[in-house]
């Protein structure tokens, strides 16, 4: 980049002198890993004191008396160690004396420490560990043994969401769930992440997964931070999400975040602090780029034939002058710079016998690589639990976050796009707020002092509070009231030099408020009991959700000074304007469900719930959900127990509905607008039907799904998986249908058309090597599903809209492109119709008739959906270190690239560097030769490619540093370094994670963390 004059100071350290600070920080840690890894390893025996040795011999069998090969023997306290061969024997030396210990530790048993006493020879029997089936996984409205789920349930501990540094724990779980699409929107501070789960249902209602936080609704996961959350279970077959009715047809994530236990305070600080860095960012031309595609495209003009002919093509003095003094400006370099992000948090668990408390403060910061784009995010959290008798508990969970958030309009589409000639200030230093060819802003114009301003302040309080009673053996009865609280304020300024405001005179700002309240209830009353070989749960649920809101917005044109902002706007002169909101909706449900088990092996669910939603017409407001599951543990029945290997197997199978209402709660009725009027030159209220009819007879959409599931595990439970195969069948779709202009109004909601989506999830965990001092981990996960949509009000396909019957219910729909038609396709150009010459784009006639059109010669060419995803997580651990990396891949998906897109034919902008571009000396089948004078067809083909993409999500090198090297009130300190996003392999130069945009983009993150217990 060549810029003239002063650049603006920048406080914050250059990325030199951060590389530098890293390395001297890094060498640092490993000297002190070494450091402690040698003290402590050193003896601590004088010489000459020596203990003699001797030998011992054993062997280690299973319940069934077969030997076991492959156990981990170990003197306790030490580091000898030896392993069964393969008949289960082993030998090691040990020290003399009575106090020698060994330790026995194998995968899918319970480790054993053995005295050794006198003994020469020893045999040892392994008891089988069933804790992982033992483990308690979290379902609707109650928890169960993961042995006795009949559902498909997906659980992730709060140490696997800790993993990956990010501000949304959503992110973290990207590629660990089976069955989950999730992607982040952009790089933004604070970016959205989307998700959805088994796929896209509905074609205009809501996709996303409903998210309960301590049994409570709650809409904002990326206030919650992963060291305040214990598990994450996601729930994705009907038989565990129809326990939510409406709410759960696009699954369910619940989160319980830490409680309070026993014993004297755990103190827990988690801190990290690291760079973010743009990742696979395409470049714009640079001068020669742009010089040589404008010369080409006036080329073909017939206009320029040398760079003598230079001054017939810009001519713009002061372009022209700039391009003969070498002046031009690499707007990217100029925008874009190292990024921020840092996050520190204080947990404290404690409690006694009858009181448990956790409490946590956390900061988190981001800075995105454009400046004025920066998240700041203030979270405190209180969980307590009070016993108040044996039949009594009431608690509450409750939790305050505030955001200050600083937005700006993302330059880079006009940075990209703009003539890079001239500097970014004039021979005085003065800023040019307007470039050369004169018509264009700056793109760093929102960056300057009193220019623009866009602040967004909200505060969210999540709060419940429960009274808990067990009257009865077996019967519990749990009510709980929860309230969430959100207000927002938006203030917004751009001045007549911002961006924005450019070629206006005037300033505007503007100001919105809006508030949030939801209520909800939730009232559960559990019985269970054991008779002999049987034993029931039985939940019966009345629940009521009420949700409220209230917004005000005004703006103005033309403020009275700059630094008033957006806060004086009854100072503006012009266009004043006031608008106000508000909008309300209810949701009343009743549900039972019965969880039966006979003789341990024998599961049966069945489910049922009633739900009433105030945003449907009367007569359709109540609709019923039911479900059914049944699972059998073939591998406790008794012809099981000569078969070796196999440690676990069930089958699973369920049925169920769940359901949508509508993502508005007035889609029934039919309202008023106001709109212009005046008679006899005197204005006057008036007000019309508004462009959307509301129909008096909408009802609900319903989903019906069918799944089969396998669990198993193998080798003593080195290995266990879960495979399922799902069909979920959607009809009555909340679908926006268009109307005839001529009735006054264009859509109508209507419960239209049906869609299917069908696949199959396989999650897989297994333990690799497993020693006295390295183990090796590792989880896969892989999903594959088929979205489509099966039927449509036009009982055909809907071109205008962009639906096909047995497609996805998003697809590109355009001429397929062969290539560049050369030079010595001159007269079968010609032929075509409409005609063509040499160097432009062509396209596949379909149908042969030697025409191109838009009925015949479209055709689907892809969909962004990838045909598979899935997940690699490795972990190994040696000693104090433990290595973690996972891999993520999405494979098969279409992206439309704004990269390809921002090719200028007419050379009147920029265009992305490296575009290959058909010239005569040039014959490529990439881009269509430069043409100043437009008309080139198919360019809408240009941007379609290939997304398909596998990341090095995360590498985490970690040390936890020896406990004899600590003060007796330090538990534990590790210390780590992660990349995020280091690698991304693709046949595209840029990530394609988002869709080929190129807003805000995506970055890498290079971060230093620490954790420490108390």
């Amino acid at each position: 980049m060549k810029i003239n004059g002063p650049l603006p100071t920048r406080t914050a350290p250059s990325y030199a002198e951060l590389l530098r600070q890293s390395i001297v920080l890094s060498v640092y840690i490993v000297f002190l890993m070494i450091s402690c890894v040698g003290f402590s390893h050193a003896s601590h025996v004088l010489p000459g004191t020596e203990s003699a040795d001797h030998s011992i011999t054993g062997t280690v069998t299973d319940e069934k008396k077969a030997p076991l090969p492959g156990v981990s023997v170990v003197v306790k306290g030490s580091a000898r160690g030896s392993t069964t061969d393969a008949e289960g024997q082993f030998k090691l030396t040990i020290p003399d004396g009575n106090d020698v210990v060994l330790t026995f530790s194998f995968v899918g048993y319970q480790s054993q420490d053995i005295k050794v006493g006198n003994q020469k020879k020893i045999s040892v029997s392994m008891v089988p560990d069933i804790g992982v089936l033992d483990e308690v996984v979290v379902i609707g409205y109650g928890a169960v043994r993961k042995k006795d789920l009949t559902g498909s349930v997906s659980q992730l501990k709060g140490e696997e969401l800790k993993e990956i540094p990010t501000a949304n724990v959503l992110e973290a779980a990207q590629g660990k769930i089976a069955g989950a699409d999730i992607t982040r929107s952009s790089g933004q501070a604070g970016a959205k992440v989307n998700i959805t789960i088994r796929g896209n249902r509905s074609i205009g209602g809501n996709n996303s997964p409903l998210i309960i936080v301590d049994g409570i609704q709650y809409n904002n996961l990326e206030d919650i931070n992963s060291n305040d959350i214990e598990t994450m279970d996601v729930l994705k077959d009907a038989s565990s999400t129809a326990i939510y009715g409406s709410r759960g047809a696009n699954g369910v994530i619940l989160i319980t975040t830490k409680k309070g236990k026993l014993g004297k305070p755990d103190i827990s600080f988690n801190a990290y602090s690291g760079v973010s860095q743009v990742t696979m960012y395409p470049k714009a031309m640079d001068i020669n780029g742009f010089r040589d595609l404008k010369r080409e495209a006036w080329r073909a003009a017939g206009v320029w034939n040398s760079p003598a002919d230079d001054a017939k093509i810009f001519t713009n003095v002061n372009e022209y002058n700039a391009l003969q003094n070498g002046q031009w400006t690499d707007f990217q370099d100029a925008l874009i710079h190292n990024g921020l992000q840092q996050d520190y948090q204080v947990g404290i668990r404690a409690g006694t016998d009858r009181l448990r408390s956790y409490v946590s403060v956390d900061y988190f910061n981001e800075k995105g690589i454009l400046k004025l784009d920066e998240l700041k995010r203030y979270t405190g959290r209180l969980n307590v639990d009070f016993a108040v008798n044996d039949w009594m508990k009431i608690g509450m969970q409750s939790q305050l976050t505030y955001y200050n958030q600083s937005l700006r309009r993302d330059p880079l589409n006009q940075a990209n796009k703009i003539s890079p000639l001239g500097n970014l200030y004039d021979d005085n230093g003065n800023f040019n707020y307007i470039l050369v060819d004169g018509q264009s802003a700056n793109p760093l114009s929102d960056e300057q002092p009193n220019v623009y301003n866009n602040t967004v302040l909200t505060t969210r309080v999540l709060t419940n509070g429960y009274l808990e009673l067990t009257p009865l053996n077996g019967l519990l009865i749990r009510s709980t009231l929860g309230v969430n609280l959100s207000s927002s304020r938006e203030g917004y300024y751009a001045s007549p030099r911002s961006i924005d405001r450019f070629n206006s005179a005037k300033s505007q700002a503007y100001y919105n408020t809006g508030n949030g309240r939801s209520l909800n209830w939730e009232n559960v009353v559990t019985y269970q009991r054991s008779f002999g070989q049987h034993a029931f749960t039985l939940t019966g649920i009345a629940s009521l959700l009420n949700n409220s809101s209230d917004n005000v917005s005004a703006s103005g044109v033309n403020q009275l000074l700059p630094t008033q902002l957006y806060y004086s706007l009854g100072s503006a002169t012009e266009e004043i304007k006031i608008n106000s909101g508000y909008s309300k909706n209810t949701l009343a449900s009743f549900a039972g469900r019965l969880n039966y088990s006979f003789r341990d092996r024998y599961l049966l669910t069945l489910t049922a719930r009633q739900d009433g939603s105030s945003k449907l017409a009367v007569g359709n407001k109540w609709t019923f959900f039911p479900s059914a599951a049944f699972a059998w543990r073939v591998i406790d029945e008794p012809f099981m127990r000569s078969i070796k290997g196999l440690s676990d197997l069930k089958l699973r199978a369920s049925y169920g509905v769940a359901g949508n209402d509508p993502s508005g709660p007035y889609a029934t009725q039919t309202t008023l607008t106001r709109i212009a009027f005046g008679y006899d030159e005197v204005a006057y209220p008036a007000y019309t039907f508004s462009r959307n009819v509301g129909n008096a007879a909408l009802g609900w959409e319903l989903s019906y799904t069918k799944n089969l599931g396998l669990d198993f595990g193998l080798f003593n439970g080195r290995m266990n998986a879960s495979v399922d195969y799902y069909d979920t069948r959607t009809k009555d779709l909340l679908l926006d249908r268009g109307l005839p202009p001529t009735t006054g109004v264009t859509t109508v909601k209507q419960n239209i058309g049906k869609t299917r989506n069908r696949g199959i999830e396989v999650s897989l965990g297994s333990t690799n090597i497993r020693t006295a001092n390295l183990t090796w981990t590792s989880n896969v996960t892989f999903t594959k599903n088929k979205e489509e949509i099966t039927e449509l009000v036009t009982g055909g396909n809907d071109i205008g809209n962009g639906w096909f019957i047995g497609q996805p219910i998003r697809v590109f729909y355009d001429y397929e492109k062969l290539g560049i038609w050369q030079t010595a396709e001159a007269d079968l150009a010609a032929k075509m119709s409409p005609a063509q010459l040499p160097g432009e784009i062509k396209v596949k006639d379909q149908n042969g008739d030697g025409k191109i059109d838009a009925v015949n010669d479209r055709i689907i060419l892809g969909n962004p959906r990838p045909k598979w995803s899935g997940g690699l997580d490795n972990t190994f651990k040696y000693k104090g270190f433990d290595l973690n990396f996972f891999i993520y891949a999405r494979i098969g998906q279409m992206i439309s690239s704004d990269r390809s897109a921002r090719y200028d034919p007419q050379g009147i902008g920029n265009s992305t560097l490296g575009l290959d571009y058909w010239t005569p000396e040039n014959p490529t089948n990439a881009y269509p030769r430069p043409n100043k004078n437009g008309g080139l067809k198919y360019l809408s083909t240009l941007p379609y490619q290939d997304g398909s993409f596998a990341r090095i999500r995360n590498i985490t090198l970690a040390y936890n540093i020896p406990g004899q090297v600590l003060p007796k009130a330090i538990r534990g300190v590790r210390v780590y370094v992660t990349g995020k996003n280091l690698f991304t392999f693709t046949k595209l130069n840029y990530d394609p994670e988002r869709g080929g945009g190129e807003s805000f983009p995506m970055t890498k993150l290079y971060v230093f963390g620490l954790n420490v217990n108390l």
